[in-house]
């Protein structure tokens, strides 16, 4: 301080009170202006009241859903943990057919495991229709209200007749089923952490972010496993290893700079949804271009697998198993075989199985018919290979 100012204060009264008066209004304008500053950083977060509750609220709040919800069921041990319900399946007066997607294939694929004696129908394990509460886990109740409108839900799942329909059909015919998936995807986790493994026959909606959905998903079932993992489980470390033909961009939005989760997408990325900015999110990025055959993809899967073992230790694999590689496929434009597809979920699953990692599948995309089957052919191969146990007596690895 220096001698100038030392002299006011040891001054005179009316110095003192000149000094202690400036001092005022300069406390005063700094705060209105800190005030400001506050006030237009949390207008740019979407935050437009002054006193709105602080992030640890927030996630005190997800806690508290995440503890109350019922979609962690009690499986008996008859029952196997391959999950399904006939409400997956979407019939909407034919217009499902207007999308490349097979929006009975999750039927089928179960259909084809019992006529093929690789599981017992009976013991197929029946999830709980996620609510609202459970959604709002990860999604803003603004984009929930945005599904109120048929419109809205017609872009999403990119089948425009949808929205000339009473929102309360699309509910009962599109939303619902999709609600039935993610949560079967929630109990996935539940039961891979007890059993070692499990299958959703559905979900892996990867392009649905909190705040929106897009490239027919609606819901982000990835990004909702992790988190009820994280709180339910005490997992701290999740892999998500995204083998879908397209960018995952929907749960690397959600787990942006999230040290928790380790995302590996190999994915086309001369097609949809040319995300650029998710693509900074991804700790390893494998890109494969239209045209990719079989051998070439299974090179790239082994490297990227080798990285990633030294890169990250896992409580939990999250595999999105999009069978849209496929030879064929109008969407993802690769050319890998069906043999390819049962090859590519071995090594995967074999990945967990060597490291004692739970391990979660989901179906994800595909736009072939043939894809059910592909699917059923791989689960009845991880069963022959004991990488998986269907109750059923098979070979050994």
């Amino acid at each position: 301080m220096s001698n100038r100012v030392i002299s006011m204060w040891t001054g005179s009264t009316p110095n003192r009170v000149i000094v202690i008066v400036l001092t005022f209004a300069a406390t005063v304008k700094l705060s209105h202006s800190l005030y400001r500053r506050l006030r237009r950083s949390r207008t740019r977060s979407g935050t437009m009241s002054f006193a709105a509750p602080p992030k640890n609220d927030s996630e005190s709040l997800r806690r508290s859903r995440i503890l109350s919800s019922k979609l962690y069921l009690d499986v008996p041990s008859s029952k196997v943990p391959l999950i399904y319900s006939s409400t997956y399946d979407i019939a909407f007066l034919g217009i499902e057919k207007l999308h490349p997607f097979d929006s009975a294939k999750w039927g089928r694929i179960c259909r084809f495991l019992s006529m093929d004696d690789v599981v017992d129908k009976n013991c197929i394990v029946e999830p709980k229709e996620a609510t609202k509460e459970d959604l709002l886990v990860v999604h803003t109740e603004a984009y929930l209200n945005s599904l109120k409108k048929s419109a809205d839900v017609a872009m999403i799942i990119e089948v425009p007749p949808v929205a000339l329909f009473p929102n309360c059909l699309v509910q009962q015919k599109v939303l619902s089923p999709f609600r039935n998936q993610v949560g079967g995807t929630i109990l996935a986790a539940k039961l891979a952490k007890e059993r070692g493994w499990a299958i959703n026959v559905g979900g892996g909606f990867h392009h649905c972010c909190g705040g929106k959905g897009g490239g027919f998903c609606a819901y982000a079932d990835i990004s909702l496993c992790i988190h009820f993992a994280f709180v339910r489980l005490n997992i701290s470390r999740v892999m998500i290893i995204d083998l879908d033909a397209h960018q995952g961009n929907g749960h690397e939005t959600d787990f942006a700079n999230d040290s928790r989760v380790y995302i590996l997408d190999m994915y086309n990325p001369g097609i949809y949804p040319f995300d650029y900015e998710a693509r900074r999110f991804i700790d390893q990025r494998v890109e494969v271009v239209s045209g990719t055959t079989t051998a070439e993809y299974l090179r790239k899967l082994d490297a990227a697998l080798e990285v990633a073992a030294h890169n990250f230790a896992p409580e939990l694999i999250v595999y999105n198993a999009g069978t849209d590689i496929l030879d064929g496929d109008p969407l993802g434009r690769l050319k890998i075989s069906p043999d390819g597809i049962t090859h590519r979920d071995e090594k995967v699953f074999r990945f967990a199985f060597e490291r004692n990692i739970p391990i979660v599948m989901l179906t994800s995309g595909g736009y072939m018919k043939s894809s059910a089957r592909v699917i059923a052919d791989s689960i009845a191969n991880l069963s022959n290979k004991s990488l998986i146990d269907m109750g059923r007596k098979t070979s050994s690895i």
